[in-house]
C-alpha cells in the first residue's frame, strides 16, 4: 500500500491520532528526565506534558519510532522500555502515569543506564536506525557525565542536552551533547519556558531521523539532500562553466531525464521545515514557458510538491500538500516585481524557506515575499521526484543548473549566501566555496532562547 509520510505540524488535541507525525523513518528515542528534589512535582508535571506533546509528532510503532523514558535522581528508573508501546495512546497513558521521584542528581549514571539497558537491548539492533537520547536536567550532576556520554556516542547514540534554569552548567551540557553545541544544546530559563523550544526540538529530532546525509559547507556539515548528486548529474549532463570563472554547472538538455524514485531520494519524507536552494540559468524560449524546477509526484503522477517558474506571468509558484483541499495540494504564487529578474537569462539563486505556517522566497539573497500556507500534510514516497520538467509533461526543459539542495535545518537560511552570483555582496559570511563575497560581518548563530 501507499506509504504516507507525514512531516508536518503537531496539532495539540487530546486524541493523538489527529497529530501529524513528523516522519515514518524508524528511530529509537529515549528521554532521560531529571527527577531530583530541585525539580519539584509541579514542574515535573510540566515536563510530562511537554514529553507527551513532542511524542505526538512521531509515528509510534514497531517499524517507526519507539520511545523509552528513564527518570533519574540518585538512581535511574526505567518507566517505559523501548518498544513496549506500539500505539501513541498507550504510550501517552504510560507517560501520564509516571510519578515524580525526588533525590540527588546523578546524570552520568542515567546516561550509562540508557545506553546499557535501553539502546543496547533494542530489538532493532545496532545498525541503520537513528538512536537518539534527550537529557533534560535542571542542575549540575553529582557524578561524572563525560565518560558516560562518550561511551554512548561510540555506540552511535545522538545526545541532546536541555538545561533548565540557572543552576545548570553550560560546560556540562556541552559535555553531554553531540557537537556542534549550537545544534544539540538548549538552555531555557525555567520549566514554563520549555514549551518555547518544543517546536525546535521536534524539528531537530525529525532532522536526525529524516536527514542522515551531510553536505559539507565551509567549516560545518549541514544535514540535507544534495539533489544533483543523487540524480547523478555528473553522468547524465554535460559539465559547463557555472556562474563565475572556475565554477562548474551542468547543461541539461531535453534528452536527459532527471527522475528518481522518491523513496531513494527522501526515504523518510521531509522535515517540518526546510530550505530549498537552486542556482540556475535558462534562456531563449524557456523564459516564456511554465516549468517545474523540482517536483514530487504521487504514484499516479499527480503533483504533491513543486517549485515552478511561470515565464508568461514571470512568477514563482510553490505547491505542497494539505488536507484542507479536495485535491490534497495547495499552491501559492509569488508575484512581487523583484522576483521577475529570475527571467532575465542570467544566473540567479532561488531560495525558499518553508515552514509549517508559510513560505518565503529569496532571489540572490534578497527577501522577496512571504506567503501563508495551510498546515501541510504527508507526502507519499512511492512516486517519482523530478527536476526540470514542463508543467504536467514528462519532457525535460533545457537549462543550466549549478546547485539544487534541500537543507533540513531552517537556520541554514541565515547562513546560505548567494556569493556565487556575480555582483552580489553578502553582508553575512565569507562563502569559502565561492570566495567572492567580501564580508564585513561574520554571522554567529546559537539556539539559546
Amino acid at each position: 500500500g501507499a506509504h504516507n509520510l507525514h512531516f508536518h505540524s503537531l496539532v495539540f488535541i487530546s486524541k493523538p491520532r489527529n497529530a501529524h507525525p513528523s516522519s515514518t523513518a524508524p528511530s529509537d528515542l529515549v528521554f532521560i528526565l531529571d527527577g531530583s528534589w530541585s525539580v519539584d512535582d509541579i514542574n515535573f508535571e510540566i515536563v510530562k506534558r511537554w514529553l507527551v506533546n513532542i511524542t505526538m509528532s512521531f509515528n509510534i510503532g514497531q517499524k517507526f519510532t519507539q520511545v523509552g523514558v528513564v527518570q533519574y535522581s540518585d538512581d535511574p528508573f526505567l518507566h517505559i522500555p523501548l518498544g513496549k508501546h506500539f500505539s501513541s495512546s498507550d504510550l501517552i497513558k504510560a507517560m501520564e502515569s509516571i510519578e515524580y521521584m525526588g533525590g540527588n542528581t546523578n546524570t552520568g549514571k542515567a546516561i550509562k543506564f540508557a545506553n546499557d539497558k535501553l539502546f543496547a537491548l533494542s530489538e532493532r539492533g545496532p545498525n541503520g536506525i537513528a538512536k537518539i537520547a534527550v537529557v533534560l536536567t535542571d542542575g549540575k550532576s553529582q557524578d561524572e557525565v563525560l565518560a558516560a556520554a562518550e561511551a554512548a556516542r561510540k555506540k552511535g547514540i545522538i545526545l541532546f542536552a536541555i538545561g533548565v534554569g540557572s543552576e545548570t552548567e553550560e560546560a556540562e551540557l556541552r559535555a553531554i551533547a553531540n557537537k556542534p553545541s549550537s545544534t544539540y544544546v538548549f538552555s531555557v530559563e525555567d520549566y514554563k519556558a520549555i514549551a518555547k523550544i518544543r517546536e525546535v526540538i521536534r524539528q531537530k529530532l525529525c532532522e536526525e531521523t529524516v536527514c542522515p546525509a551531510k553536505i559539507p559547507i565551509n567549516s560545518r556539515d549541514e544535514k540535507g539532500f544534495d539533489i544533483l548528486l543523487h540524480l547523478n548529474l555528473a553522468k547524465k549532463a554535460q559539465k559547463t562553466q557555472g556562474s563565475f570563472y572556475g565554477s562548474k554547472a551542468y547543461q541539461v538538455t531535453s534528452r536527459v531525464d532527471l527522475s528518481e524514485s522518491t523513496r531513494m531520494l527522501f526515504p523518510g519524507g521531509l522535515p517540518p521545515s526546510y530550505v530549498f536552494v537552486a542556482t540556475l540559468k535558462y534562456k531563449g524560449s524557456v523564459v516564456m514557458e511554465e516549468w517545474d524546477l523540482w517536483r514530487i509526484q504521487t504514484k499516479d503522477e499527480k503533483p504533491q510538491m513543486a517549485v515552478s517558474l511561470n515565464g508568461l506571468d514571470r512568477t514563482v509558484m510553490f505547491t505542497t500538500t494539505t488536507s484542507s483541499t479536495p485535491s490534497g495540494t495547495q499552491t501559492v504564487v509569488f508575484t512581487k516585481p523583484p522576483a521577475k529578474k529570475l527571467f532575465d537569462e542570467k544566473w540567479h539563486q532561488l531560495r525558499l524557506l518553508v515552514t509549517e505556517e508559510d513560505v518565503t522566497l529569496y532571489v540572490d539573497d534578497l527577501e522577496i515575499e512571504t506567503l501563508a500556507l495551510e498546515p501541510p500534510d504527508g507526502i507519499f514516497i512511492n512516486g517519482k521526484t523530478q527536476v526540470g520538467k514542463y508543467v504536467s509533461k514528462e519532457t525535460t526543459v533545457p537549462f543550466e543548473i549549478q546547485k539544487l539542495r534541500i537543507y533540513c535545518d531552517p537556520e541554514q537560511n541565515n547562513r546560505e549566501t548567494a556569493c556565487e552570483i556575480p555582483g552580489v555582496v553578502s553582508t553575512r559570511i565569507l562563502d569559502l566555496s565561492y570566495g567572492f563575497c567580501p564580508s564585513p560581518f561574520t554571522y554567529f548563530h546559537s539556539f539559546y532562547f
